[in-house]
């Protein structure tokens, strides 16, 4: 007989000041000195950092989500530009070079800069929170820009980081090539590390189940598509977060002719995460 997982010890609250003093995202810039110069800024900005603090409060400790802290937001970032690094080698275009003739560097801007501001609407509410997201970052985004991009294109960056910010949501059909990475890399943020605090808190619901089943996600060159997403589980519960969340995301985005996705539960015998479900 299984023995259910006892709940984690609640964190004590600390001071906003402490628990942002070393918070900093980081992700392989390789050269793009606009994304180095941005990232900067970010990691300068404490306001950013608060409301990525009031996110991961309102999402994890007050309603029993996953995981909408800045670590969430560091693995969306990188997993990002992953995803665009692999898409554009590949022959995939970015919208911001077929459009306006920028370059895939430029590209890398924008899918940074609504990866690190996609949720801070959460900061406000859960029901709506990427419009939420909107309104904040519109007037924060510019002087992050500040130093990075000059007019127009720094107007640019923007309009087109507020598209890829709305079109992550379920329904928001992305119509930019950087939106559908946007859109996925959120979505690929799955593994058990993002429920764990929820899933032994006793927040136990297909959400927490179906994220901790996940053991691990890689992303590498495909040989038929430009993207491999394989995804080991220890649990047939995971099926829901790569049917219903994945699938779900990567349809719409634009994206779906070159992402294969693989998923595979690696155990003989599946791990019985809670003795009993009841609803």
């Amino acid at each position: 007989m299984s023995t259910p997982v006892p709940p984690v010890p609640p964190v004590p609250p600390v001071p906003p000041r402490e628990a942002i003093a070393d918070v900093r995202v980081r992700a392989p810039t390789r050269g793009n000195r606009r994304l180095e110069r941005f990232l900067e800024a970010v990691n300068a900005d404490d306001q950013v950092k608060a409301w990525w603090l009031v996110s991961s409060v309102n999402a994890t400790r007050r309603l029993g989500m996953s995981d909408h802290s800045w670590v969430h937001i560091q693995i969306v970032l990188n997993i990002g530009l992953r995803l665009a690094r692999l898409l554009f080698r590949r022959g995939v275009t970015p919208s911001i070079v077929a459009d306006y003739a920028m370059t895939e560097r430029d590209a890398e801007v924008v899918i940074a800069a609504a990866c690190l501001l996609h949720c801070i609407g959460m900061s406000i509410h859960r029901d709506d929170h990427e419009r939420f997201s909107l309104f904040l970052t519109a007037d924060k985004l510019g002087s992050l820009l500040d130093g990075v991009y000059d007019e127009p294109e720094r107007t640019v960056i923007t309009s087109e980081a507020l598209h890829a910010i709305i079109g992550h949501r379920r329904n928001g059909a992305p119509f930019t090539v950087e939106a559908g990475i946007v859109r996925v890399a959120d979505a690929l943020d799955m593994a058990r590390g993002r429920s764990r605090v929820p899933f032994e808190s006793g927040h136990q619901n297909i959400h927490s189940l179906s994220a901790y089943a996940i053991e691990e996600v890689k992303i590498s060159p495909g040989r038929d598509k430009a993207v491999r997403v394989e995804i080991e589980m220890s649990n047939s519960a995971g099926i829901f977060q790569v049917d219903e969340l994945l699938a779900t995301k990567l349809r719409g985005s634009g994206l779906e002719e070159h992402v294969e996705v693989v998923a595979r539960i690696d155990a003989e015998h599946e791990q019985r995460l809670i003795p009993v479900f009841r609803i």
